[in-house]
């Protein structure tokens, strides 16, 4: 998985007791695969005919914690991405951070660039008396393909504020400014704001942070596993609401248009299925804790998006959720001349 590597390491965190690996499912179908390949998750069919396929790895978590179903390798260590929000911006509210409501939902969000989001950024960076050059996210246009289209066409400037991890980079620096640490270096793995968040991340997740890299927004990325992930969801997916995690996930559940978009299927699920938290991550990562403390994580290998759509609704049909939803987060149809002719479908 591409990723600049700093050779620093986290901050040592707590040992987790090593979780016994589950018995290889050995039956043979779709979705399987020789050891040591990844099993297909999706397949690419168009006009009848199979013309690709997406592997990758995924882990179910029973209500009680336990590894209940998983595919591939939930075992090995891989970069969450921006899944680990949800998880940084409980790390910032330990740390003392004062954000609440849409602002925190905003904190945790990969957010699609629309107005809106556009606008409590910037009243976030005001109320802490920052400016959008403070952020040292790079500049970009909107996420969503719409709102890109149409800055293009009011001739805006990519900018760091339409940077679809904005509302991370200002909470980061409020919480730089709340405990008197320098906000110029609040990207460095060795700042008290980031060996904060990795010791968070080790405490949810039960994992050992096994790598540290640089996110596509400049920040620090690191290394678990999917079983980790999937801890850390269903942690914050159960926690009560007057502590941290609690309160983002309070936050992400009221308010998931700024944790994603209105056209983002991180929106419907959390508006649908109440009690949900759910957040993508770039390269094609889903993590989802469900009400019941059920979670679930997967990463398609290839990285390739149109396939997590799929894969998710039919692992949470799988585990029983029933919702309309699930067919519109499902959809992902394959077009020729403009008309629909095939779709990519999970096969496991």
């Amino acid at each position: 998985m591409p990723a600049t590597s700093h050779g620093a390491g986290p901050r040592p965190g707590p040992a987790a007791a090593p979780a016994a690996a589950p018995a290889e499912d050995t039956a043979a179908g779709p979705g399987s695969a020789p050891a040591g390949i990844p099993p297909v998750l999706a397949e690419v069919v168009r006009s009848g005919f199979v013309e690709g396929l997406h592997r990758g790895s995924l882990v179910v978590l029973a209500a009680d914690g336990s590894v209940e179903q998983s595919l591939g390798d939930p075992y090995a260590p891989f970069f969450p991405r921006s899944a680990s929000k949800p998880v940084q911006a409980t790390a910032m509210l330990r740390a003392g951070l004062e954000l609440s409501g849409a602002r925190l939902a905003l904190a945790t969000a990969s957010h699609s660039g629309e107005p809106f989001h556009l606008e409590l950024v910037r009243t976030m960076l005001a109320e802490h008396g920052l400016t959008e050059s403070r952020l040292q996210c790079p500049a970009e246009l909107p996420l969503d393909q719409e709102e890109a289209e149409r800055a293009l066409a009011g001739g805006d400037a990519r900018s760091r504020l339409a940077m679809n991890c904005s509302g991370k980079h200002a909470a980061m620096l409020a919480t730089c400014l709340a405990n008197g640490w320098s906000p110029e270096s609040y990207l460095d793995p060795s700042h008290p704001l980031q060996q904060h968040i990795a010791a968070t991340l080790e405490e949810l997740s039960g994992d050992r942070v096994a790598d540290v890299g640089t996110d596509g927004c400049g920040a620090p990325l690191m290394a678990i596993s999917l079983v980790g992930l999937a801890r850390a969801f269903r942690t914050i997916a159960l926690a009560r609401p007057d502590t941290p995690a609690g309160r983002v996930a309070d936050a992400m559940r009221a308010h998931p248009e700024y944790v994603a978009g209105t056209r983002r299927h991180d929106t419907w699920l959390m508006r649908e299925l109440p009690g949900t938290v759910s957040k993508v991550g770039a390269e094609s990562v889903q993590a989802v804790g469900l009400a019941d403390g059920r979670s679930l994580a997967f990463k398609i290998d290839d990285g390739g998006n149109r396939a997590v759509g799929p894969v998710l609704a039919r692992t949470l049909a799988k585990l029983g959720v029933d919702s309309p939803v699930l067919a519109r987060i499902g959809d992902s149809p394959l077009l020729g001349g403009g008309r629909r002719v095939g779709e990519v479908r999970a096969v496991f």
